[in-house]
């Protein structure tokens, strides 16, 4: 007889996907990739891509196989059919040091039952569900730039900003409410949230920017540029 559903992985996202769960009433086994994975109606996959292929081929045949990468396609799942993914639009710092608040979309796709089977598991877990078509690396990618470009900018204007005698951690603090700010605004206006010298067209003050970066490090000046370029297509 196999159980309802078992989450394969303890890593961060798979620890955190037990608790809310938990927190929820349902007491669901957590499985290391290494240890015997039982018959169940539903396993999600929360490894490192690397290893989904292996787990997949390690899961009893006859219940839904889901995995929680953003990155990778169905087929890596197959022979199992159905198959699909449930990948959480969200980082998962785990449990320990502390659980995502507010809205979490969840993309899923899939075979038919996959997909129900996901959709069913996101709103056990509090995820706002969402389907996704089309190529993978493209969905990957955009999640990307949201969840990863943000910090690398965030940490590199506080690197800038330290350089005034401001320390570099209490730069971040102090810069974070613009940055959350802007995004805020994007939401709602998209390119039309942009302010500052690249829409006001005061190349004096953007070339003075460039020329400053450039002599604390031509990295953050080429970074600098490449998102001044971007910027300019968004207000063009």
């Amino acid at each position: 007889m196999s159980i309802p559903l078992v989450i394969i992985g303890p890593g961060r996202l798979g620890r955190s996907a037990q608790v809310l769960l938990s927190n929820r009433g349902q007491s669901v086994p957590l499985i290391g990739r290494n240890e015997h994975i039982p018959a169940a109606q539903v396993s999600w996959i929360t490894v490192p891509d690397r290893e989904i292929f292996n787990v997949a081929n390690a899961i009893p045949s006859g219940g839904i196989i889901l995995h929680a990468s953003g990155a990778q396609d169905i087929d890596v799942l197959r022979p199992h059919k159905p198959a699909g993914s449930l990948h959480p639009l969200m980082s998962f710092p785990g449990p320990d040091k502390g659980m995502p608040k507010g809205i979490i979309p969840a993309a899923v796709a899939g075979d038919a039952a996959a997909i129900d089977a996901a959709q069913t598991l996101a709103a056990d877990l509090g995820f706002t569900a969402f389907q996704v078509s089309g190529s993978r690396a493209a969905y990957h990618a955009a999640a990307v730039m949201a969840g990863n470009f943000a910090t690398t900018l965030l940490v590199e204007a506080g690197r800038i900003l330290s350089t005034c005698r401001i320390d570099e951690e209490e730069a971040r603090r102090l810069l974070a409410p613009l940055a959350l700010t802007s995004i805020q605004n994007t939401i709602v206006a998209g390119p039309r949230a942009l302010t500052g010298p690249i829409v006001r067209g005061d190349e004096q003050v953007i070339t003075s920017h460039e020329e400053c970066l450039s002599s604390i490090d031509p990295e953050l000046a080429r970074l600098y540029k490449a998102m001044t370029v971007a910027t300019r297509k968004l207000k063009n």
